[in-house]
């Protein structure tokens, strides 16, 4: 808010709130205001869909009014701002929107799709499982639990064998919508590269996060909490230093993830190394921070990145969803219910 504004934006800042409802808050606010649930300067809106779908705030005498929004900057991430959900009621809505399609959103955030299509496309990633009470497995402990759909490291947990993995699966309150286990590289680098599609499709520089700890997993709180930036100020090497082979097959199966995961704006694709392969592990369609700093290095402004993030989706049609065959033929030739029902 405060980037696009100091460019000379006109901006309406809405917030979504964990009960669900929408709201409209100050575009100079600050992230503190937010700490313990909703902000006292928040001034309640609605959103409608259909034929007048949109934002609209309450006037005198309960009168609704429209609030003119040119495009919504998505910078939800994880949960149901990037699961598809959000993407849908918008569409339904017709509001024009950054970050990816419906479709292209709900194949991101669940990671047994996402891998499926890269096993089908035959592009590099490890073979992934969901636990069921049946699942057996060749491989050898460790492996490491993730929830089926979510993001930010947020209820992953390394285990020993799958017994445990089964235990976890069925006690865990992040892991009861489906939870999937494949093996558990220790050795493994992490490798993440930006993408954004437009002014034209542009790979960024690849990044290595730098842990704090030599081993384990790359943590929530890695990502987020150890700077004041969040994500943007995670210790990091930037260019990660690689050998030109890796480097280019890293950058070759980025640019096919962008066609095969439907993604539109700007996402992050991770990646997992070692001396045995390289892997692409998971996409974060709206990721943390938007993935500014890899496009700053890159010599592009927020600010610039954000414009042309709106640019790019008031140029997309304000609703996606079809109505083919609802014309009203197949209802003239039912016949009465009554004859189905006899």
């Amino acid at each position: 808010m405060r980037a696009l504004t100091e460019a000379g934006n006109d901006v309406v800042a809405l917030y979504w709130s964990k009960t669900g409802n929408w709201f409209q808050v100050p575009a100079d606010i600050e992230a503190n205001e937010f700490a313990d649930g909703l902000p006292r300067s928040a001034e309640p809106v609605t959103i409608q869909v259909g034929e007048q779908g949109g934002f609209y705030r309450s006037g005198k005498r309960g009168k609704l009014t429209q609030i003119e929004i040119s495009a919504v900057v998505v910078c939800c991430h994880g949960g149901p701002g990037e699961d598809g959900s959000l993407q849908a009621l918008f569409d339904l809505a017709g509001i024009r929107y950054t970050g990816p399609s419906q479709a292209g959103a709900a194949v991101g955030m669940d990671k047994l799709a996402f891998s499926g299509t890269m096993e089908a496309a035959g592009i590099s990633s490890l073979p992934l499982h969901l636990i069921t009470t049946d699942l057996e497995l060749d491989e050898q402990g460790p492996l490491i639990v993730k929830p089926r759909f979510g993001g930010s490291s947020i209820g992953i947990e390394i285990v020993d064998d799958l017994p445990t993995a089964k235990a976890l699966a069925s006690s865990q309150p992040l892991l009861r919508n489906g939870a999937v286990v494949q093996r558990y590289l220790d050795d493994a680098i992490d490798l993440n590269i930006s993408v954004r599609t437009y002014p034209e499709k542009s790979l960024s520089a690849i990044e290595r996060p730098l842990r704090p700890e030599e081993d384990g997993i790359y943590s929530y709180a890695d990502k987020y909490l150890t700077g004041s930036q969040g994500m943007a100020s995670a210790p990091r090497e930037l260019p990660a230093e690689l050998p030109a082979d890796i480097e280019g097959q890293l950058r070759t199966m980025a640019s096919q993830v962008v066609d095969l995961a439907m993604v539109r704006s700007v996402a992050r694709i991770d990646f997992l190394w070692n001396s045995a392969g390289l892997w692409v592990n998971e996409i974060n369609t709206i990721p943390g921070s938007l993935s500014w700093y890899f496009w700053s290095y890159e010599g592009v402004p927020f600010a610039q990145l954000l414009a042309e993030m709106i640019h790019e989706a008031t140029l997309s049609p304000g609703a996606t969803f079809r109505t083919d065959g609802a014309d009203g033929t197949a209802l003239r030739d039912v016949g009465a219910i009554s004859h189905k029902l006899a």
